[in-house]
């Protein structure tokens, strides 16, 4: 087993600077979700709205954990010495958003 060494505080600076702007993109999921719900007309029932809305706070929240869980899993690799784990975080937020941002789309322009 090797023991816990101190990483480079370049390293660790920038894996906090990773976890800060996976928060900074959760927020903004939160905010355009909210928005989506409170703001957007996209029909009498307003329901593609909601569903939006939904998707990009549910997106939100899970963009919160796993990027808390990615940021302390790449300490525990920093400490370890061994390879950042691989995450797929970041293809997950894009889908999301770029499924949301057609059926935005799709619904604006049938209205």
């Amino acid at each position: 087993m090797i023991p816990d060494e101190e990483p480079d505080y370049r390293f660790t600076l920038a894996n906090e600077r990773t976890y800060l702007a996976y928060l900074r993109t959760s927020l903004a999921c939160y905010a355009g979700g909210l928005s989506a719900v409170q703001f957007l007309d996209l029909g009498p029932d307003r329901w593609p709205a909601k569903i939006i809305g939904i998707v990009l706070v549910g997106a939100g929240l899970v963009t919160t954990a796993g990027a808390f869980r990615r940021w302390q899993a790449n300490t525990s690799a920093m400490r370890g010495g061994r390879p950042l784990p691989v995450t797929r975080l970041p293809l997950m937020l894009g889908a999301t958003i770029v499924v949301v941002g057609l059926v935005g789309l799709l619904f604006s322009l049938w209205r």
